[in-house]
């Protein structure tokens, strides 16, 4: 069988070219739409455990696979000195994403490298993670020991053989909340747990989620089913938009409407009108927030992503490895930001097929969500 590798659309492109003159970072940076950088996302590993049917289908990632060897992925060093460079220019929220980051070894090494960072007024950037629950039992007190903030945990089910279809490779929820408990005993909180709502497949577990979140110390949000990528055979009549996510639980358990905590937050917050906890909705299908966008992601082998749904991205890896300064790549990631226009979500069409034979966009498991 021939081997597969992830759909990059620019394949090896060349390293972003240096500015003629150097700047010094003023800890605020903003593009061609007057977006701020304030978020960083960095990809640890393409690897991941699970196989979910919207992220990394079996029948694409399966055992033939071809993964990025070691020599590829960015070291631990090289990824805290990027961040650093970002954080002087305004980023004040790191994200570690995958991939599934647990998998990458000595991950808390990377971790206490991070926390150590300071923004230009002093500050620790707040330092977050991503995962699929999988191995934060065993992993949430050595992370925040080590300085991890906060964790989102990924669960699109609390019914045992819909998780199950979900991920494909028949690991169990309890399994999940296990290490949502630890990591509240731990002190990563607060924790978010993030469903993918794909519809026909667990749109029905809307409301047992809603119900076992509910007064719970984690806060449970519903994400719209996009069309990350090309491989997880995205249709627009299988996503179930967030109107009717409130609607379904607003019917039961009465909801408010509740102001975002800061300006490029994704997720529209909602409260339960009895005061007990509340959810969010991330609705980039139907209600696109590209006007508000502050995030950059880096992805597993040092590429720099301005989009989500881009198809292509821009090498750091290369000025880091044919030895630049601090103030060259520095100075590159300021032009690179200052440029950025991208409004994917805005723009798109209601039949996106065409978008995707035509322009392939980066998979979700080569840079993260």
């Amino acid at each position: 069988m021939a081997e597969k590798t992830i759909m990059l659309g620019d394949g090896r492109s060349p390293p972003p070219p240096i500015p003629s003159v150097l700047e010094q970072p003023t800890g605020v940076l903003g593009d061609a739409l007057g977006r701020p950088l304030h978020d960083l996302r960095i990809s640890v590993t393409d690897r991941c455990n699970f196989r979910c049917v919207y992220c990394m289908p079996k029948e694409v990632f399966d055992k033939d696979y071809a993964y990025l060897p070691h020599s590829s992925l960015l070291s631990f060093e090289e990824i805290t000195r990027v961040a650093r460079l970002f954080v002087a220019h305004g980023v004040e929220k790191i994200r570690l994403t995958g991939g599934e980051p647990l998998l990458r070894k000595h991950l808390e090494s990377l971790v206490e490298m991070l926390a150590g960072l300071r923004t230009p007024a002093g500050r620790k950037p707040d330092l977050t993670l991503t995962t699929n629950g999988s191995l934060l039992a065993r992993k949430a007190r050595s992370l925040r020991d080590a300085g991890l903030d906060r964790v989102t945990v990924s669960l699109d089910a609390l019914d045992d053989a819909t998780f199950k279809r979900m991920n494909d490779v028949d690991f169990a929820v309890a399994d999940v909340l296990a290490g949502i408990e630890a990591a509240h005993a731990a002190g990563l909180g607060p924790i978010k747990v993030n469903m993918v709502v794909k519809g026909g497949m667990n749109d029905q577990e809307i409301l047992p989620m809603a119900r076992h979140f509910k007064g719970s110390p984690a806060i449970l949000r519903f994400i719209e089913y996009m069309d990350v990528g090309a491989s997880n055979g995205w249709n627009l009549d299988e996503v179930i938009p967030s109107s009717e996510v409130v609607r379904r639980i607003g019917a039961e358990m009465p909801l408010v409407a509740l102001p975002a905590n800061y300006s490029g937050e994704t997720a529209a917050r909602w409260r339960y009108a009895d005061g007990v906890g509340e959810i969010g909705l991330i609705s980039s299908v139907t209600q696109a927030f590209c006007q508000d966008c502050s995030r950059a992601r880096l992805s597993t082998e040092g590429k720099l992503f301005t989009c989500l749904f881009a198809t292509g991205g821009h090498d750091l890896r290369a000025l880091l490895r044919e030895g630049r300064t601090d103030a060259e790549v520095s100075s590159a990631i300021a032009q690179l930001w200052r440029v950025r226009a991208d409004r994917y979500s805005e723009t798109r069409t209601i039949n996106t097929s065409g978008l995707q034979r035509g322009a392939r966009k980066v998979e979700m498991s080569y840079i993260g969500g």
